[in-house]
């Protein structure tokens, strides 16, 4: 009787350890660290519609070879942004407002500013040339129409892929990142096949609670394999290359940074809060004007892996 009931009292100790232990861990959600970055390794994938979707421009499949790099472990915050620049039009509640919210009505020059000027205000070489300067200050005014006096200029911006600055992804860098850095598993979403663990859309099931329509504070949903949020959903983000649907057929293997300029309109990824489920797909290419942003266009960060 006596060694049963040490064992009794042993177990019960155990037991009110492991209570403790567990009462101290959070549950809830993992620690936000705004600007934080992820090292995605480089390596060879395959780009395009792996589902034989058909999308538009989504085809043929293509290998690509990435070089390592750094992206944002979150889509850039409004705090963050307001640190360096105001948006375009103020945020409201309407599209989600507060400092966990994306910055939302980003026009894609709007970005390239932001970017260099976060880079100079971190020690850090810019990216972004314009009429041979990269500091923003000589730049002029941030067009904001097609007939813009500054559109022609802006439009011929350089990126200086070895700098260490802040810069948007190339639209390979963005769906080498979103997939995990690997086609295996094929994930139709970043992250997954349930679009509803990874990513905020238009046909959010409601289910018990009340589901806005509109953005909703980054790292809510589930990340990527990589630990990357909101890939899929959320805001539409903006990437280094012009638009061209047919420029899969002729893209390099290594690095492409898309096709040269004379388009009309910028390359935008992942969908958004009021976008159906397919433009979430990790795959699916969108576009946008470079001088236009609304409620659904903001960005994430990246930067080149300088040896």
């Amino acid at each position: 009787m006596r060694k049963i009931g040490s064992i009794l009292i042993f177990v019960a100790a155990v037991m009110m350890l492991l209570t403790t232990t567990s009462c101290g861990e959070k549950t809830t959600e993992p620690t936000f660290k705004p600007g934080e970055m992820v090292l995605v390794p480089g390596g060879t994938f395959t780009m395009g519609d792996t589902k034989d979707l058909e999308f538009y421009g989504t085809q043929p499949t293509h290998t690509v070879t990435l070089n390592p790099f750094y992206i944002g472990k979150y889509e850039v915050t409004q705090a963050e942004f307001s640190k360096y620049m105001q948006p375009d039009d103020p945020w409201i509640e309407l599209f989600g407002l507060g400092a966990r919210y994306p910055a939302y009505g980003i026009t894609w020059y709007t970005v390239i500013k932001y970017c260099n000027l976060r880079s100079i205000a971190e020690g850090l070489t810019p990216c972004y040339t314009i009429s041979e300067s990269t500091n923003p200050a000589d730049w002029g005014e941030v067009p904001d129409d097609f007939d813009h006096p500054n559109t022609g200029a802006w439009d011929r911006v350089t990126c200086n892929w070895e700098a260490n600055g802040y810069r948007l992804p190339t639209e390979a860098e963005w769906e080498y990142a979103a997939r995990g850095a690997t086609n295996t598993p094929d994930y139709r979403y970043s992250g997954s096949d349930n679009i509803d663990a990874v990513a905020w859309y238009e046909n959010q099931p409601i289910g018990d609670d009340h589901v806005e329509l509109k953005s909703h504070p980054v790292a809510k949903k589930a990340p990527n394999a990589l630990g990357i949020y909101d890939l899929s959903g959320n805001i539409q983000e903006w990437c280094w290359d012009w638009f061209d649907a047919t420029y899969y057929a002729r893209s390099p293997q290594d690095n492409p940074t898309g096709p040269a300029a004379g388009f009309d309109t910028r390359v935008t990824r992942g969908g958004h809060w009021s976008a159906d489920a397919w433009r979430c797909i990790v795959f699916y290419r969108d576009e946008g004007f470079p001088c236009y942003g609304d409620g659904s266009y903001g960005f994430r960060l990246c930067r080149s892996k300088i040896d």
